[in-house]
């Protein structure tokens, strides 16, 4: 026991850049080994889909052959950043994605588009030949991502899903240091939430559609909406056409992340309530207000949030709290904390790696999150990687499934007023008629939904 203490006040006055350095297979810096050139494309040319390929780009060897938008300005934006940035890349410019898909054989295709947009994009990439790096969540409606799940099976190809809790340097450290070890015992209760005011609340009124964008192409399968306004950056993350809002966005992450420390897969129970109980004035139908539990076997994860009023802890109004019988464990992008039950033994903390140093060029990068690409750069390693030895990725296609989908039922649940138990194998909600109908949305014309017998 002592040398365990030891060990851990070592690590304690390890500075961040040490631990971006050591034991958590971090590349070196510049180029990874493998001097193969990756042919590379973006679909989704807005704010994390830039921020996703340029961490790519730092990584690993590759070609960007093509880039893809419905909205020309972000289009044309990409490309001036692209060249300036990074030389030697002459990308082919798309509107859409089929058409960019029918011309190139990528390895690598990076979906940054909406949610609403997921499950197609990444099924037709996955079909074209190439290897995906899907943002979360990989659906907005749970048998979308049974299709996704048989397209990754049937083509035989490497999905990585954005869930990148699983490779953040300090959440892995503290996975390693006190969850692997059993240092909290029996754990049964986990604590997830986002108190983040990142709703948006307001009734702006019918424009023209810009000649630049492309609303039809955009809006795809879902329902066609009034146009008021470019959709843009965190505006139709506040639409249920579009995804799954608060819970959709932000419960993924922090449930996934606990599913990963715990090893965790299907819940036996989720359910939820909730709904638009203050902020009423704007457009926006996602709930502003809502409690889900996840049922596992003597565990319960419980997931709240809020986008108005105060966090409930300050230090973590976006995070998770592990709760055993021997203490907690706290966690965000940002930060980590163990909290002993003894008040005799040591805490811990930790916080986020910062690689400003290695990587320079990201300080000055516009809208970055700078806690976060240290993570997104592991991810984007890690799925190389598994290409190369045909391997499962950190976060593969069935994990980001199982995180995706327990948040479409947490608001079906919501929805429907009573809980549900979701049945992998026959993709139904066993003796709930009316909840499993609910398992597909429908589809605007001429879209087709994707059947997973059918991919």
């Amino acid at each position: 026991m002592e040398n365990q203490q030891q060990g851990r006040r070592s690590f304690i006055k390890k500075s961040a850049a040490a631990l971006a350095l050591m034991g958590l297979g971090l590349p070196s810096f510049g180029h990874i080994q493998n001097k193969q050139t990756l042919k590379v494309a973006l679909i989704g040319c807005g704010w994390y889909g830039k921020m996703d390929l340029w961490r790519l780009i730092q990584i690993a060897n590759v070609e960007v052959v093509a880039l893809c938008d419905v909205d020309q300005n972000h289009l044309a934006e990409a490309n001036t950043l692209l060249k300036n940035r990074f030389s030697g890349h002459t990308p082919s410019l798309y509107k859409d994605y089929r058409d960019l898909l029918k011309s190139h054989q990528l390895d690598i295709t990076i979906i940054g588009t909406p949610d609403h947009w997921h499950a197609l994009q990444a099924i037709a990439a996955m079909k074209s030949g190439s290897h995906i790096y899907l943002q979360k969540p990989i659906s907005v409606d749970v048998i979308e991502g049974e299709a996704v799940v048989a397209a990754a099976k049937k083509y035989n190809k490497i999905v990585q899903v954005g869930l990148q809790r699983r490779s953040t340097p300090h959440l892995i450290d503290a996975k390693q240091r006190i969850i692997d070890t059993g240092v909290l015992g029996k754990i049964s209760q986990i604590e997830i939430c986002s108190y983040y005011h990142m709703r948006y609340n307001e009734n702006p009124p019918l424009q023209e559609i810009p000649s630049f964008f492309d609303y039809d192409l955009w809006t795809g399968p879902a329902s066609l909406r009034p146009f008021d306004g470019l959709p843009h950056k965190r505006k139709w993350r506040s639409f249920m056409e579009y995804g799954n809002g608060i819970t959709g966005d932000m419960c993924v992450h922090m449930l996934d992340c606990v599913r990963w420390m715990l090893d965790l897969g299907w819940p036996l129970k989720i359910s939820a309530i909730g709904g638009i109980f203050v902020q009423k004035e704007g457009k926006s139908n996602i709930a502003d207000t809502q409690t889900a539990i996840f049922e596992y076997e003597e565990l319960n994860i419980v997931w709240q949030h809020r986008t108005w009023g105060n966090p409930e802890d300050p230090e973590y109004p976006w995070a998770f709290k592990i709760f055993g019988e021997n203490g907690y464990l706290a966690g965000s992008p940002f930060q980590a904390d163990f909290v002993p039950l003894d008040k005799d033994q040591e805490k811990m903390h930790w916080d986020a790696v910062y690689e400003k140093e290695a990587f320079p060029e990201d300080v000055d990068e516009k809208d970055i999150e700078l806690h976060a690409v240290p993570a997104t750069r592991k991810h984007f390693k890690n799925l190389v990687d598994a290409i190369k030895s045909n391997t499962d990725p950190v976060a593969n296609v069935m994990e980001g499934h199982i995180s995706t989908a327990c948040c479409i039922l947490a608001n079906m649940s919501m929805e429907l007023g009573r809980p549900l138990s979701y049945d992998p194998k026959t993709m139904t909600i066993p003796s709930d008629s009316e909840a499993s109908a609910l398992l597909r949305r429908p589809y605007r014309k001429p879209w087709i939904h994707p059947e997973p017998d059918d991919i």
